[in-house]
């Protein structure tokens, strides 16, 4: 039983009863909490607006849960440290990307309690870049992806064979096998991305952002055809959100034998 403090992102927030809700965040140091917090949906709430998603807040709660009855802890403060929201709910394309940002955060960091602090910094970031609209949202979305993907050991083969690990480049891809594959380990059925959008996937996987920022619109477009087939091939299921977020019609890589 006590008190804790700590910072976090809000990824989703759901009612509870007439006036509470249920708080989810991604913190530095507990990761993923679950928390209730009281009267927030009353208009007379000091504080509730700062618990909504995107938002980047500082957090007292308290745990007073009997650990054989485990239960929600209580959120008993809440401050500001960057109010991301304000950037992002007002532009639809931000916000539906947003949304994918948070919800495979959410997904990626299945236990709650467990620290997962490489993965809050990388929603910090995605976030606040999509807040200040100084990148392509397409680019950040797809450099969270990649990046929240090799935390969780699933960043597809780009500079080598997934199965034999040769070295490449490889002109084949394929999902099921873990990316890039070699002539003798390609499966039927693997797409032919074009040299460039190897290069703009090893660019956003590392930080490269020249090389990014220079991908033309079907390279960006068969690469976050790939990202998003990737990223849900492991996940086992779609992400909700993400068939909302706004992309320009891709050009389908070529598929070989």
């Amino acid at each position: 039983m006590g008190l804790y403090r700590d910072t976090g992102v809000v990824l989703r927030v759901q009612k509870l009863g007439e006036a509470d809700r249920i708080v989810t965040l991604l913190t530095r140091r507990h990761g993923k909490i679950r928390a209730v917090a009281k009267g927030v949906r009353r208009t007379t709430s000091r504080w509730g607006a700062r618990l909504e998603p995107f938002n980047h807040v500082d957090v007292q709660c308290w745990t007073g849960s009997n650990p054989n009855k485990p239960g929600l802890d209580i959120v008993t403060q809440a401050q500001t440290v960057d109010a991301f929201g304000g950037g992002i709910v007002a532009d639809y394309a931000r916000y539906t990307a947003g949304c994918a940002i948070l919800e495979t955060a959410d997904r990626i960091v299945a236990e709650e309690g467990e620290p997962a602090i490489r993965v809050y910094l990388l929603v910090v970031g995605a976030i606040r870049a999509l807040s200040s609209r100084e990148r392509d949202l397409s680019l950040v979305l797809d450099a969270f992806f990649l990046r929240a993907m090799t935390h969780a050991g699933w960043a597809p083969a780009i500079s080598e064979c997934a199965r034999c690990a040769e070295p490449g480049p490889h002109p084949a891809f394929n999902i099921a096998a873990g990316g890039a594959v070699c002539p003798r380990c390609r499966p039927p059925g693997s797409v032919q991305p074009s040299p460039e959008t190897y290069r703009l996937l090893d660019a956003l996987l590392h930080g490269d952002w020249d090389t990014a920022d220079a991908a033309g619109p079907a390279t960006r477009r068969d690469t976050s055809g790939l990202v998003a087939a990737h990223l849900q091939w492991h996940l086992e299921r779609q992400l909700r959100s993400l068939p909302f977020v706004e992309r320009r019609a891709a050009t389908a890589p070529r598929v070989t034998g």
